[in-house]
């Protein structure tokens, strides 16, 4: 039988444990798989967002702080599924309640339809780039739906199939070389050593919000990442994959995307990171060629968003089949892909470290606290995680003020959000002192404040079917 019979053979376990003969995803599967998830088109225009306000030698120590800051969040996550064998989200109900983890299982639904709207949006634009230069025509809305179909293939047939078949033998490599090539063009280009050297111009984004941007995108992966690693063979290997690769990935197209604007007139949208790749080329059909394999790239981080938007809603209804949660959450993004715009991308991005920052800082309190280890059974009835009615209200509090914090430093999200928040609080922190990040303060204060929160498991509650 070959590998893709057997990965074929493998059930999918909804949000139930996985068993141990299913955990399959090695060390080197899972670094293969966090750096295909950290190359994409979004991660390059994210980069770009950070200069000529920012000179490259200050993005660039913006990007690896801010990359090593979100990798280890990410990493504590990978581990932890590892450890137990359970998706994100049920992860969260010793922190929150069995009931309360819906709570976050919404929020991450309601993202991750989100983001596959932002990814098909950029794949879309690209596409159409592509299909102008080389064919001569304009079918945004054909590209649009060509994708989409194939990323709701793509989670259909699930993270295993994904990870060892397609990207290790085929998709990882060739978005790698596709990014190697763009790396070599824009580093020869003509004048990059003084563009690389030239100080910072000013203006937004200054070092702090900087930092913030560059965090959001790991932070990102925050909710979704156990959805993977409970396949894998130990936490070590969760732990050392995700971190390596999602790590070298970051760094590089961060700094990629930053290159594109100082050295190929690049400009932060999906078609202006496409047009700065087909002027790197000459506009040739090579160039062409590098946009397709950076779309193939983009499509498998739509896939990751899809299957986890399904796998979120399987912790509040798991009852509910999880192929037809993958086509509808497919069906949302794809229809919230006309509506979106730069501007809107980038607070989204910004929105999303404020809601789940914090949200970390209460499981990585909860694992140094001394009821480090879960009881796997007592996740899905009423024991040990019920609490009162299946909520642990106090655990929010901590929640809420970290949130409350990363807005007091830099709020972010609809207009009369600011207004409300500027006119309570006054100027932002980070307009008063521009190197502040909010991610950081924000998770310190609700790690901290989760510490001094006591765990204290229901006793009275009969046991009862999963939940």
């Amino acid at each position: 039988m070959s590998i893709a019979e057997r990965v074929d053979a493998l059930p999918d376990p909804g949000i139930k444990p996985v068993p141990p003969e299913h955990r399959v995803l090695s060390g080197f599967d899972l670094a293969v798989l966090w750096g295909d998830l950290g190359v994409g088109l979004l991660v390059l225009v994210t980069g770009a967002y950070l200069v000529p306000a920012l000179g490259f030698a200050q993005a660039l120590v913006a990007i690896v702080l801010g990359s090593i800051v979100g990798v280890a969040l990410l990493a504590l996550g990978a581990s932890a599924g590892a450890d137990y064998g359970v998706p994100t989200m049920v992860l969260f109900r010793p922190v929150l309640g069995v009931r309360g983890s819906w709570v976050p299982s919404a929020l991450n639904a309601l993202q991750l339809v989100g983001w596959t709207a932002v990814e098909l949006w950029a794949i879309s634009f690209v596409a159409d780039e592509v299909a102008q230069t080389t064919l001569g025509f304009s079918a945004r809305w054909l590209w649009l739906g060509v994708a989409a179909v194939f990323v709701t293939a793509l989670a259909l047939w699930g993270p295993v199939g994904v990870a060892r078949v397609w990207l290790k033998r085929f998709g990882a490599w060739v978005t790698a070389s596709i990014c190697v090539a763009v790396s070599v063009l824009v580093l020869t280009s003509d004048g990059i050593g003084a563009a690389l050297g030239a100080a910072g111009t000013g203006g937004y984004p200054t070092f702090g919000p900087a930092l913030d941007l560059v965090i959001a995108m790991p932070v990102s992966w925050l909710p979704l990442v156990a959805d993977y690693t409970r396949f894998a063979r130990g936490p070590r290997g969760a732990w050392m994959g995700t971190s390596a690769g999602y790590l070298l990935a970051n760094v590089w197209l961060y700094s990629l995307g930053a290159m594109l604007v100082l050295g190929a007139g690049a400009t932060p949208s999906p078609d202006g990171i496409a047009a700065g790749v087909l002027a790197l080329a000459g506009g040739s059909i090579a160039g062409a060629l590098f946009l397709v394999g950076l779309l193939a790239g983009e499509t498998d981080g739509a896939f990751a968003d899809v299957y986890s938007g399904a796998v979120s809603l399987q912790n509040v209804w798991p009852r509910l089949s999880q192929r037809s949660l993958v086509v509808a959450v497919a069906v949302a993004g794809t229809v919230l892909a006309a509506w979106l715009t730069m501007d809107r991308y980038i607070a989204f991005l910004l929105l999303i470290g404020s809601v789940f920052v914090p949200l970390f800082g209460l499981l990585a309190a909860r694992n140094l606290s001394s009821r480090r280890s879960i009881e796997v059974p007592e996740l899905y009835g009423k024991g040990a995680y019920w609490y009162d009615g299946g909520v642990r209200l106090a655990a929010f509090a901590p929640w809420i003020a970290g949130v409350l914090v990363f807005h007091w430093v830099a709020p972010t999200g609809p207009s009369w959000w600011i207004d409300l928040v500027t006119g309570v609080a006054g100027t932002p922190l980070s307009e008063k002192w521009g190197w502040l990040s909010a991610s950081i303060p924000a998770f310190l204060v609700s790690f901290t404040l989760a510490l001094l929160v006591r765990e204290r498991p229901s006793r009275s509650e009969p046991r009862s079917a999963a939940v």
